[in-house]
């Protein structure tokens, strides 16, 4: 129908070819085969152009008003993705920073969005905290959510410069019993080891905290050697504040997620999120 529509709109059935950028055999072989579908003859083919019979100049009538609507309502479809308005309400780990940048780039192309953005590390409840979706390391496990995975990365083991001149750089990680050591903790109680390759290395932690911005500072105030997420060390690696250590020994894999309700149909703003993300992650946490 379309076809048909820009023949007549364009007079012939070459101009009409030019203008849709296909081949004139192409558009010809078309527009029979729609006049055989309908058992009537819709033009009247010479060598001045085309002419619509009766037949044709009623399909036109109906035609022309259908394919104007389809070409609007594709407008609009692109018009309100361009200018998607309402909250989206986010869950974040705390530190990441990485996501901050990443949230207002997402704000500077859908200008219209306004975020409401709750930090903790704390597993929320989706639903009852009235969150759409919520950004999440490890694996998951949890029949009433869709996980959407991003990357996988590793933390690095790290020291500041100072405490590697004042001791040296470890070679293996029970040279690690030599230095002091500060360690991530959820909570108050227990203290994790570090998975290094195949040795788990249990340390003795002179801090141990759920804040990786402290760990970071501790470490590039030479005080101490710890693990921290890529992205709060990657900067200071490239300058030569921070040194990763142990590279033959890493530490495991962790898996980033986004998370949203799997009964709750995503809206078209969760679904922009969702897809700007996944897109645009690569260039944050690397």
């Amino acid at each position: 129908m379309q076809m048909f529509v820009g023949v007549v709109q364009a007079g012939s059935l070459s101009a009409a070819a030019a203008r849709l950028d296909m081949p004139l055999a192409t558009l010809s072989r078309r527009i029979r085969e729609l006049e055989r579908e309908l058992g009537v003859q819709l033009l009247e083919r010479s060598v001045r152009g085309t002419k619509l019979t009766d037949p044709g100049m009623r399909l036109y009538e109906h035609a022309s008003r259908g394919v104007e609507a389809l070409a609007e309502a594709e407008r609009a479809v692109v018009s309100d993705q361009a200018r998607l308005k309402g909250i989206l309400r986010l869950s974040l780990p705390p530190a990441f920073e990485p996501w901050w940048d990443l949230l207002a780039l997402f704000q500077q192309r859908y200008p219209d969005i306004r975020l409401s953005v709750q930090t903790t590390e704390r597993r929320v409840d989706l639903i009852e905290d009235g969150v759409d979706v919520a950004l999440r390391v490890g694996t998951i496990a949890h029949e009433t959510m869709v996980a959407r995975h991003l990357i996988t990365y590793r933390h690095v083991l790290v020291a500041g410069q100072a405490l590697l001149e004042r001791l040296g750089s470890p070679e293996v990680p029970d040279d690690l019993h030599r230095y002091p050591c500060a360690t991530w903790r959820p909570g108050p109680a227990g203290i994790a080891g570090w998975q290094l390759g195949q040795q788990l290395f249990e340390p003795r932690p002179i801090l141990a905290t759920n804040d990786y911005l402290h760990l970071r500072s501790r470490a590039l105030r030479g005080e101490v050697v710890t693990e921290l997420p890529p992205f709060l060390a990657a900067e200071a690696i490239r300058d030569g504040r921070l040194v990763a250590l142990l590279p033959a020994h890493p530490l495991p894999e962790q898996q980033l997620n986004l998370l949203y309700p799997s009964h709750r149909h995503p809206s078209s703003i969760v679904r922009a999120y969702l897809d700007f993300c996944q897109t645009e992650l690569a260039g944050f946490v690397a």
